[in-house]
């Protein structure tokens, strides 16, 4: 894992972005705009298609979906809401909802398909219109991504209480509100 602090277009070959995307997929402003810059107004077409068919038109924060992008530096898009609309998630779990369920639809694809994705490039979910602050998301994405490095052998509830206080909590300090 590299954290890089670039520009979408500055970065190098990869298989999949991760989109910090709206549940609506209207991919006009931010990271998005600069996405649809890259790949062409079909991308968001094809995503607005997918939410209109799959969830009825709207998609819940903490699922995802992966476009083909038909770019041979970027062959897929995965989109994660981080939020219904452009709006403050401070103080939320969304960032670590949309980041599990990235790497949750990715992690499927790869069960299920021949190409495999091997290097996934994400944004700082929420830093934007979500007014997270950095440190915030750095945490909540990387409890994630250890999340999907290490899953569980078996469910009990002190398993579950272990997981939600490392998504809520820095420390002994509560982040996220209830």
């Amino acid at each position: 894992m590299r954290v890089l602090q670039t520009c979408f277009e500055d970065l190098e070959p990869h298989d999949c972005f991760v989109t910090a995307a709206n549940s609506f997929g209207i991919m006009t402003a931010g990271i998005d705009a600069a996405v649809v810059r890259y790949f062409g107004e079909e991308l968001m077409q094809k995503v607005q298609f997918r939410i209109m068919n799959n969830y009825l038109g709207e998609q819940p924060v903490g699922s995802a979906f992966l476009v083909e992008t038909n770019h041979p530096s970027i062959p897929y898009v995965c989109h994660a809401p981080t939020m219904r609309v452009p709006g403050g998630i401070d103080g939320t779990d969304k960032v670590y909802m949309a980041t599990w369920g990235a790497l949750l639809a990715i992690y499927q694809h790869n069960q299920n398909n021949q190409r495999q994705i091997e290097t996934v490039a994400f944004p700082a979910f929420g830093a934007g219109f979500g007014g997270v602050p950095y440190a915030e998301v750095a945490r909540q994405m990387a409890a994630a991504y250890d999340h999907f490095l290490n899953p569980p052998h078996r469910l009990d509830w002190d398993w579950v209480a272990r997981r939600q206080k490392s998504i809520c909590y820095d420390g002994n300090r509560q982040v996220v509100r209830g």
